[in-house]
């Protein structure tokens, strides 16, 4: 039975493997999923619950699905009870593949040097298309809207983009650093050693998430937020490599007395090459693995940043930034629906990512892959 066999009978990996391709599809494609812009308000729409869905006429037949044109009214000073204008004499059908905003469908932009600023690398096809949508006058807020009149399900697709890149990105960076530095250490061993195991145990006493905060606050202002964005993942990934670096330099002292390493220098190979094509391979199970479950670390962290305010900063939305509402009282226990779902999600993908790795710890592990 090979890995790939193994994985696919784990239920519990296979769940989170669905659940991760999903959330990926939907943050990639996040301008055709979505209904709306992010950015843009709806007039008179500030707080508004989620959009009931009416299936019904008012005299009884089912029919299509279609929504009422809603917006804010009068709020009652006695009570403090917000009243809602709607107009159930204008219904507007509920369609897919609706034309809506514009947009660029698959644009490409990444921060690059020498400052960091944002660069088109692909500008995509200049289209209207949305998934589903209204026709007429009404809304479909599946989540309701912000306190800016911004509906709150665009803007979850919108900040899962960052939620969820972040921690590809950081392993990107802090993996290959890890395990070159712990190769390099384990096999020439010495005083190479010994620097290199003095500075990975100096980067392991530093708190990281003290340290994030210390650094984030010193960040100059007015960076967009692709910049803090590129920040916030050169800073949790130079100092997350140290543990795996670790873990590479005790797998490397065994490997490198294996015969396949001692054939390797009696013909001459360089030591660099030895440890890239030889032993560094060897090391998959473990790699492979570890990234899967270091990955929800980089998400927690960028959403306590962006909670604190020192991550994403609005309007651009994170899920960090849109559970950061939490610390109002107000929003807290009268619009509850614009804090669970980014909360949910949260947890979901930390907890997806997970059951993947342990499923991927087991079904990689050589002693079961020898087990008919």
């Amino acid at each position: 039975m090979n890995w790939w066999q193994k994985l696919n009978k784990n239920p519990l990996a296979r769940s989170g493997a669905i659940v991760l391709i999903v959330f990926y599809v939907v943050v990639i494609f996040a301008d055709f999923v979505a209904p709306y812009n992010p950015y843009s308000s709806q007039l008179n729409s500030s707080l508004l619950p989620p959009t009931p869905i009416y299936w019904q006429t008012p005299e009884g037949k089912w029919t299509a699905p279609y929504v009422y044109p809603t917006t804010q009214g009068q709020t009652e000073l006695e009570t403090g009870d917000r009243k809602l204008i709607i107009d159930d004499q204008n219904p507007s059908p509920i369609h897919l593949l609706v034309k809506g905003s514009s947009y660029n469908f698959l644009q490409i932009k990444l921060p690059l040097p020498p400052r960091f600023r944002e660069v088109t690398i692909f500008n995509g096809i200049p289209i209207s298309l949305h998934l589903f949508g209204t026709e007429g006058e009404g809304r479909i807020n599946l989540l309701g809207t912000d306190e800016q009149g911004r509906d709150e399900f665009t803007r979850l697709v919108f900040g899962g983009r960052i939620s969820l890149f972040i921690g590809l990105v950081g392993i990107m960076i802090s993996f290959p650093l890890g395990m070159l530095i712990g190769g390099v250490a384990g096999y020439f061993g010495g005083w190479v050693d010994i620097i290199l195991m003095r500075l990975v145990e100096v980067l392991m006493t530093i708190p990281g998430i003290y340290l994030l905060i210390s650094l984030a606050a010193v960040i100059p202002p007015g960076l967009s937020s692709a910049q803090t964005f590129l920040l916030i993942v050169l800073i949790t990934s130079l100092i997350s490599w140290s543990g795996l670096a670790r873990v590479t330099r005790g797998q490397v002292l065994s490997l490198k007395e294996q015969e396949f390493v001692q054939a390797a220098k009696a013909m001459g190979a360089k030591p660099l090459y030895i440890i890239l094509n030889h032993i560094l391979p060897q090391t998959a199970t473990y790699i492979i693995t570890s990234a899967t479950l270091s990955i929800p670390s980089f998400i927690i962290t960028e959403s306590v940043l962006s909670l604190i305010g020192l991550g994403i900063q609005q309007p651009d939305p994170s899920w960090g930034n849109l559970l950061s509402l939490a610390t109002n009282a107000s929003i807290l226990v009268l619009q509850p629906w614009l804090i669970w779902p980014p909360a949910l999600l949260i947890i979901l993908t930390v907890l997806s990512f997970n059951v993947l790795g342990d499923g991927l710890r087991d079904a990689l592990d050589p002693r079961n892959l020898q087990k008919r």
